[in-house]
Order: C-alpha cells, then sequence, then structure tokens
C-alpha cells in the first residue's frame, strides 16, 4: 500500500540555531539505537490474529480481512498488522530520534513541557508526574499532533527534530493513510454499514482532531524501585481514541486484560505494529467494538537493564463528532445497544475531560476518593474503573 499524502502542507515551526553545525543532527551523527535483546522466561503470551494489509487492495481483499478480524475486534481488542508501508530503514530513524530526544538535558525538554492544567499534552510530559506505589513514575512522552494548518506554530519542536520533521511528517501520515483508515473501513464492513466510508469520513486527516505521534521511554530501574513502584499491576486502563498503534518493542511488559479475568502478555512479534482498539470506537459502537483493557508491567528480570523506547500513533475522530452509537449498523441494531453517554458528548469533550484526569493525578485521585467504589465519573454519566491485580 502506498501513503496518500498531500504536497506542500504547512509544518510547524522552529528554527535551528543558523550558527551550529548544519549536519550535527544527521541520522548518521545520532548514536545508534539498538532493540534490546528479548527475554528467555517463559510467559504466558495472548495469542493475537496478525493482518496482512498487502491483501487489502486485492480482489476481496478487504472482505477476508474483515472476517479475520470481527472476532479480535469484538472479543479482544487486540491484534497485530503488517506490511504497512513503512521501511525498516524509517522505523528505525524514528527510534534513533526517540532515544536522542529523551537523552536530551532535562532542562532543554523542559521547554516544550505540557501545559498540564489546561489538558493540553502535545509536548513533553516528564517522568515522576505522578505517583506509583510508594515512587513515581518513570515514563516520559513527547507528543506531535497532526501537521495541519491547525497546529501550524502552535508547538515548537527542538532543534534535532525540527531537523527531521518532513520524515516525521512523513512517518506520521503514512500511519494514517496506510493503517487507520483500512482499519476503518475493515470497521465498517464488520459492522456491515451501508457505507464503507462512515468511519473513514470522522477521521479525515486534514479536518481538526486530536490525533498524535509519540516517543515514548520507560527508564529502567534498579529492583527496589521496581519493588517500590508495585510492578504496574494497578495501572490497567483503556486508550480515550479510537485506535492505538504501537511499533514493536522487544522489552517485555505490555499485558491485557481478557474476558476470563487474567492477564496475557503481548509479545514483540517481528515486522508488526500492534493495534488496540479505544474508547472512542466503543461509544460509537455502544461498546461492541472492545475498547481494550491494558496495562504495562515490571518486565523479567533479564531486561530489567534495558530502556523500553516506545513509538506510538494515536487516532481520533474530528473534535465535532458527536459519540453516539452508529444507528445504521444492522450488527448494532440486533445487539441492542444503548449511548454510553447520558448526553450527548463530542470527540472534544470527551478528550478534554479524560486528559484532564490523566495529566492531573491530583484531581483524579481526589474525584477516586471522593466516589469511594473504584470508578470515577468522566463525564456525563460514563464512568471509568481502576483495574486491580
Amino acid at each position: 500500500m502506498s501513503a496518500t499524502l498531500t504536497e506542500n502542507v504547512p509544518v510547524q515551526v522552529s528554527s535551528l540555531d543558523s550558527s551550529s553545525d548544519p549536519h550535527q543532527y544527521d541520522y548518521d551523527r545520532l548514536p545508534t539505537y539498538t532493540h534490546p535483546p528479548e527475554t528467555n522466561e517463559k510467559l504466558n503470551w495472548a495469542e493475537l490474529v496478525t493482518l496482512d494489509l498487502s491483501d487489502y487492495e486485492r480482489e476481496g481483499g478487504k472482505e477476508r480481512l474483515a472476517a479475520q478480524l470481527e472476532h479480535a475486534v469484538h472479543h479482544v481488542g487486540f491484534f497485530y498488522v503488517k506490511n504497512y508501508g513503512l521501511s525498516p530503514e524509517e522505523v528505525d530513524q524514528q527510534f534513533k530520534l526517540a532515544k536522542s530526544f529523551f537523552a536530551l538535558p532535562v532542562d532543554e525538554k523542559a521547554k516544550y513541557e505540557v501545559d498540564y492544567a489546561s489538558a493540553d499534552y502535545n509536548g513533553w510530559r516528564r517522568n515522576g508526574h505522578r505517583k506509583e506505589g510508594s515512587t513515581r513514575d518513570n515514563v516520559e512522552i513527547y507528543n506531535i499532533p497532526k501537521f495541519t494548518a491547525d497546529f501550524e506554530g502552535k508547538y515548537a519542536q527542538p532543534p534535532l527534530l525540527q531537523a527531521h520533521i518532513k520524515d516525521i511528517e512523513h512517518f506520521s501520515r503514512t500511519l494514517h493513510a496506510n493503517v487507520v483508515l483500512p482499519l476503518l473501513r475493515l470497521f465498517a464492513i464488520i459492522l456491515r454499514l451501508p457505507d464503507e466510508d462512515f468511519l473513514v469520513n470522522q477521521h479525515t486527516y486534514e479536518k481538526k482532531s486530536e490525533d498524535h505521534f509519540r516517543y515514548m521511554l520507560y527508564r529502567k530501574r534498579t529492583p527496589e524501585e521496581w519493588e517500590a513502584s508495585g510492578g504496574g499491576v494497578s495501572n490497567g486502563h483503556t486508550d480515550l481514541g479510537t485506535v492505538t498503534l504501537l511499533f514493536r518493542q522487544p522489552i517485555a511488559g505490555l499485558q491485557i486484560l481478557g474476558d476470563d479475568g487474567n492477564w496475557t502478555w503481548v509479545s514483540a512479534q517481528p515486522g508488526t505494529i500492534t493495534v488496540n482498539l479505544a474508547d472512542t470506537i466503543s461509544h460509537l459502537t455502544g461498546g461492541w467494538l472492545k475498547s481494550s483493557v491494558h496495562r504495562v508491567v515490571t518486565p523479567p528480570k533479564d531486561q530489567w537493564a534495558y530502556d523500553r523506547t516506545g513509538l506510538l500513533y494515536f487516532a481520533r475522530p474530528h473534535n465535532d463528532t458527536v459519540l453516539n452509537p452508529i444507528l445504521d449498523s444492522p450488527v448494532l441494531k440486533e445487539a441492542g445497544v444503548k449511548p454510553r453517554f447520558e448526553t450527548p458528548v463530542t470527540m472534544e469533550q470527551w478528550v478534554k475531560a479524560k486528559q484532564t484526569l490523566q495529566l492531573n493525578p491530583e484531581i483524579s485521585a481526589k474525584r477516586y476518593a471522593e466516589a469511594g467504589d473504584g470508578t470515577v465519573e468522566v463525564l456525563a454519566g460514563f464512568r471509568d474503573r481502576k483495574y486491580k491485580e
């Protein structure tokens, strides 16, 4: 599949220091990124389906892929895709940029820190921002919004990333065109929607939405720090958007919660992206498409010496999309699904409410404590819950 890219699209602007070496950020001058070795421990791995997207444009390909995917999106919420139109070299370049960015001095990264109070998640989120067990979290995040006029000039980028901003744009747009949009058509086929592009039309790239590309780092910990953290077992959650794309990362840690109440590990399959469905697509289908509960826990001991670096893409519908169940789906009608909110909620309102809780741990803790039942109202009667061991 080839990416559908738009010529002459404005990008975020942040000038390089004109006195600096114009080649200092060339890929061949950046530290090499080498994936850590996989664990030798025997883990309870999840059995997930793998979609070969090279079949998508062949005759009958969409129907074959939809049939292959139906059980996963209704019951599991996780699967893999391969042959998504980006070369291994392009993926490695993004891992190299992620490693180089997180190696910058804290004072430099702090110039691009997110606005926690306003729930604006684009930019850098420092580690240690929230409590985890008897210690603080070890997660750093850097989010880059869509490359559209809505975000032009709103967020400066560090010189390292600005030097490669066209590559980052190409990477993000390719993921949207080659993975997100085809998956939305497959969902429409599974839901038997009369318009195969119904969901695609709610997720066009150029219209304002909160899609973003992310570099993510779980910093390595000592045995004492892992013990103090509680190992992440109480951090089960769902993502807030439509789908999340996660590039292969050999450090084991990602687990998903099954219908049987058991957690299984997600393995790093070569040449694949791990995809999970998130809250928004579940809202739009009254819960029929499953927003999977997942968490990141202490890795096996033979991987404790390594950082866990992530590349992720988060897809979300247009900000003005109303998150009511789709009425044109006979599948949803037969299932008798109902709205998950007491009053109509737009995607923009949902993102603001959910991110307020995620970026402001003190607000989240206060509201969970007030509820007293392990849940919290996000908005309009919809409640999130904490997932324990």
